[in-house]
């Protein structure tokens, strides 16, 4: 008697508990036919819910409704505990490989040499390489508010030696004493499609300048 009622319980938990999670499993399907999958993805062809059922049960498996609007609807024998459980590990996992974009300043002055500039360029290049987005800004200090356009030129200038792998989502816009711009990544099929375009004209200007020195 505790057997059987051991064994109750556990079909209880198996067809209504786990089923509510999202598909209709066993006693839950009640359409008056299915089409009918096996466990190794084998068709079974088309069977009353009752058959299915059995089906499942002499494999000690579950029936479980995989395309509920299909006509029969389409249902396939499989361990349903193992799969919720294989489903939830691939969910987290790719939670765990997902990455929340960051935003990386780069400051610079208005007087910025060229070798700083070039150090800047490649922090910027390589946090947009990791998939950040990228504010770079120029303070103005004193006498230095009186020539901001300098800085746009600057900031301009910036943007366009990342247009490759960069697009420039706000454009140079002084606030305060601060002149800022936002940069964020291309995706990787756009930076593949500009080096294409880029190594086209590279190739082009190389054409031209040896034919004009032939003639």
């Amino acid at each position: 008697m505790c057997g059987c009622f051991a064994a109750s319980a556990l079909c209880i938990w198996r067809c209504f508990t786990i089923g509510k999670l999202e598909h209709q499993i066993n006693e839950e399907i009640r359409d008056k036919e299915l089409r009918v999958i096996g466990a190794d993805g084998s068709q079974l062809g088309i069977m009353t819910s009752s058959d299915a059922l059995a089906l499942a049960e002499e494999k000690d498996l579950d029936l479980v409704k995989i395309a509920p609007n299909a006509v029969p609807p389409v249902c396939k024998i499989m361990d349903y505990g193992k799969y919720r459980f294989e489903q939830s590990k691939r969910e987290k996992e790719a939670k765990k490989n997902q990455r929340v974009m960051e935003v990386k300043e780069i400051r610079m002055s208005p007087g910025i040499g060229e070798n700083d500039l070039n150090t800047k360029l490649k922090s910027a290049l390589k946090f947009l390489a990791d998939g950040d987005r990228v504010k770079v800004s120029i303070r103005f200090r004193g006498r230095e508010m009186a020539h901001t356009h300098l800085g746009e030129v600057i900031l301009r200038d910036f943007a366009a030696k990342c247009e490759e792998v960069a697009n420039l989502d706000k454009a140079p816009k002084l606030e305060g004493r601060n002149m800022s711009m936002f940069l964020s990544p291309k995706s990787a099929a756009a930076v593949k499609k500009a080096q294409k375009e880029a190594a086209k004209k590279q190739a082009e200007a190389e054409a031209a300048a040896k034919a004009e020195e032939n003639n």
